[in-house]
């Protein structure tokens, strides 16, 4: 496993130890004293994963962790904490601030390369679902766009050829699908949450038949369900 990662503590010892030691073991280390000096790092190159000290001057860790989950860009940023705070209570305080891992001084090395190395496959896990599923969404816009430019006129086109029982946002949410408009779009344009719309359209395969939006808008534009 390699990676590169930000590690950011006010002890030179220790810190050129861990830097050290991850180096040896594959990772590429970028160190900073403190959470201004790891925040402005953080601003040149993204890691994938941050090692943070939660005792230090000025900004401490859990400030520097509440910094980084306020940052759209960090949001999702695995953050292991190192610190001499072992106390049930601490741990308790850091996993409800959002850090993924907490790990007491002194720590044994080897446990913190396996911690990290564990957050990192964790990670590319749900990147590589994440990138699946954008190209999946972007898989069947295309192919509704094209049924939409392809489509030819039909003779019956306002009078349905299979009698559905549409709800009439449930219609509402089937003509904006029907071109091309994705769940957030049609939230904004029905003035309702995206999570409403997922029901709808989950309700829209029921009644249909179909397991996809390809297959829905070609269902509704088959059947004259939509204009």
């Amino acid at each position: 496993m390699t990676g590169h990662l930000l590690l950011v503590d006010d002890e030179p010892g220790l810190r050129e130890a861990v830097q050290a030691y991850l180096e040896d073991s594959g990772f590429t280390v970028d160190v900073a004293s403190n959470a201004k000096a790891g925040w402005e790092l953080l601003q040149q190159r993204i890691p994938d994963l941050v090692i943070s000290d939660i005792m230090m001057p000025e900004v401490d860790g859990y400030q520097f962790l509440a910094q980084l989950r306020e940052d759209p860009r960090f949001m999702r940023l695995p953050i292991v904490f190192l610190t001499a705070r072992g106390m049930t209570k601490d741990r308790i305080e850091g996993y409800n601030a959002g850090v993924d891992a907490y790990l007491s001084k002194p720590f044994d090395p080897d446990e913190l390369v396996a911690i990290v190395t564990n957050l990192l496959t964790r990670k590319e896990a749900k990147d590589a679902n994440a990138t699946t599923d954008i190209a999946d969404l972007a898989n069947q816009v295309a192919e509704i766009r094209a049924i939409l430019m392809n489509r030819a006129p039909l003779p019956t086109q306002n009078t349905p050829t299979v009698k559905i029982d549409f709800t009439p946002r449930e219609q509402s949410v089937l003509d904006l699908v029907a071109v091309g408009l994705m769940n957030k779009e049609i939230a904004r344009r029905l003035e309702t949450s995206v999570r409403n719309v997922e029901k709808y359209v989950s309700r829209l395969f029921s009644k249909t038949g179909t397991n996809s939006r390809t297959e829905l808008v070609r269902f509704a534009l088959e059947n004259g369900l939509t204009q």
